[in-house]
């Protein structure tokens, strides 16, 4: 399967509300279920065995390159679009569906910066990223300083042997001896540096690989966003163009009523044939509706995933009716845009591999096993000892009378120095610790085995997306045929009709017939675009987050 590459892009245009009918003057290509190549330049054959580079290193930052696009020369493009739509002589109305509609590549780089989703993963990274200081802060020495003074207003007094200062004294005297001075002061600093330590050198490598993980974290939300930002965007396209058509319907079947009830009037048509007629405009003037509000809502999707106020305002450009498949260069430039707007090129055996090596959930399983192997290593160096090197400077005074800092001067000063190494060697702490690694190394198991289910149904979910992706080619081929084929039959019966040739029955048929194979062209081609923006996400090749917009690699 070839896919579309396209160096066009997307620029601001008027909402086309033109007819399939158009469809039968495009020319054509010929093609097996693929997209034309512009050339071999740009675009990839569908042998190439694509490449995809190893697994960023861990904890290594700009893993996830995702290029935001600045508008800053946005109001100079407004006012030069609104000066040349003045010229043409377009409408006040025209000129701001003009500035304000927006292309799918705009629309998805919108999300990238102002998406609620992509901010609250980025600052999960950040926290991330604290992670590991805080670990890393385990290495450097410990500096305590600690200041104190006491007022000792009824000073400590012990007893001791009146022997001691009189000879005389009997075995039972006792002297009261008043033990500190009215005032004490006392300052230390205390520094500790470990000199071997293993649960630090273990967290620091965990600390490393939780980081890797939220970074691969952001890279898979971010994919889905744009993934979900661009199904929005042709489900929109999809409920515009169901409007469309089922107003086009609409104006067939009031045209043809208008048509018959003047027959009626010459008696060439029945009254029932006017019933018929008048019944299927009342069955389709509710659809109308039904059509506006989906439209409706599916912009107000969009909308949110830009985090836009606005919400019913917002314009898309595009059109599914118009899209075609075969050939690239027959498109408008929004289509063309939408068409180049892919992130993977290959065949089944390149997304079968792709899958299983850039996927992101893949990718984060992977990355989920090496943390609970550190975790488990973690446990496990809590039966090596521990070696630090301390030491210790600290004053003492003292000091009679009304309070003198440290006792400067007449008191009395002591200052006491020493430095020495500490081994910590844990001998037994029950059976908690074996209990802990047994934990760890059945987490271990568990994420192997959540790794391997995930790369199987990676590797199964790409091969259903390829096979989609065919078979929605190959749909939309046929139903642009079949769309040909219903105008040709409208305009023979609705001529016939008209001529009283046939009937009112093979009128309203024929209107089905095209309004159905209208739609089913555009579902056609939305199903393939849902199916490529969710092959690339399978494949971990999302445009603007992986690659850019025409499906070259960052």
């Amino acid at each position: 399967m070839d896919s579309c590459s396209c160096t066009g892009r997307g620029i601001y245009g008027l909402p086309r509300q033109s007819s399939a009918r158009s469809l039968r003057n495009r020319p054509g290509a010929s093609g097996a279920g693929s997209l034309p190549r512009l050339s071999p330049r740009n675009s990839p054959t569908a042998n190439q065995t694509l490449r995809p580079p190893s697994k960023p290193e861990k904890g290594r930052e700009g893993m996830i390159q995702i290029h935001i696009r600045r508008f800053s020369t946005a109001v100079p493009v407004a006012f030069i679009l609104l000066f040349v739509v003045r010229a043409l002589g377009l409408t006040e109305l025209e000129a701001q569906e003009l500035v304000s509609a927006m292309g799918l590549e705009q629309v998805v780089r919108t999300a990238l910066g102002s998406n609620r989703d992509v901010i609250a993963a980025r600052l999960g990274l950040r926290e991330a990223n604290e992670r590991v200081s805080e670990a890393r802060s385990s290495v450097y020495p410990t500096v305590d300083f600690n200041v104190g003074y006491t007022r000792n207003v009824s000073p400590t007094v012990n007893f001791l042997p009146a022997s001691i200062f009189d000879p005389t004294a009997g075995p039972d005297d006792y002297i009261g001896v008043q033990f500190g001075a009215d005032n004490q002061w006392t300052s230390s600093v205390n520094v500790e540096q470990a000199l071997f330590k293993p649960s630090v050198l273990v967290g620091l490598g965990a600390a490393g690989r939780f980081k890797s993980l939220q970074e691969e974290s952001v890279r898979g939300q971010t994919q889905v966003v744009v993934t979900r930002v661009r199904l929005a965007y042709y489900q929109l396209l999809l409920s515009q163009e169901q409007e469309r058509l089922t107003e086009n319907s609409l104006h067939r079947v009031r045209k043809s009523l208008e048509e018959t009830q003047a027959l009626h009037r010459a008696g060439l048509a029945s009254e029932y044939d006017v019933l018929r007629l008048q019944v299927e405009l009342a069955n389709l003037e509710p659809n109308v509706q039904r059509a506006r509000n989906a439209s409706m809502q599916a912009r107000r999707q969009i909308a949110v995933e830009l985090d836009i106020s606005d919400q019913e305002s917002l314009e898309v450009t595009g059109s599914l009716a118009e899209m075609d498949l075969e050939d690239l260069t027959a498109n408008t430039p929004a289509n063309r845009e939408i068409l180049a707007f892919t992130g993977f090129q290959g065949d089944l055996g390149d997304a079968v591999q792709v899958a299983s090596e850039l996927r992101s959930d893949v990718r984060q399983l992977a990355l989920n096993e090496d943390l609970r192997r550190s975790e488990m290593r973690l446990e496990q160096v809590s039966y090596l000892p521990e070696v630090t090197l301390f030491g210790n400077y600290i004053i003492n005074a003292q000091d009679n009378g009304s309070p003198n800092f440290f006792a400067r001067g007449d008191g009395q000063r002591a200052y006491t120095r020493l430095v020495g190494v500490r081994v910590s060697l844990p001998i037994f702490q029950g059976f908690r610790r074996d209990a802990r690694i047994d934990q760890k190394r059945a987490l271990v198991r568990q994420a192997e085995a959540q790794t391997e289910k995930g790369i199987d149904q990676a590797v199964a979910q790409a091969k259903g997306l390829v096979e989609a992706t065919d078979e929605a080619h190959q749909r939309a081929r046929g139903q642009r045929l079949a769309v040909r084929q219903a105008e040709r039959g409208f305009e023979i019966a609705s001529a016939q009709y008209r001529e009283g040739l046939s009937s009112q029955l093979e009128l309203t048929d024929s209107e089905v017939a095209l309004r159905q194979s209208e739609f089913n062209y555009a579902q056609a081609v939305y199903d393939y675009l849902v199916a490529r923006a969710q092959l690339d996400e399978a494949t971990g090749r999302v445009p603007l987050v992986d690659v850019d917009a025409q499906g070259d690699r960052f």
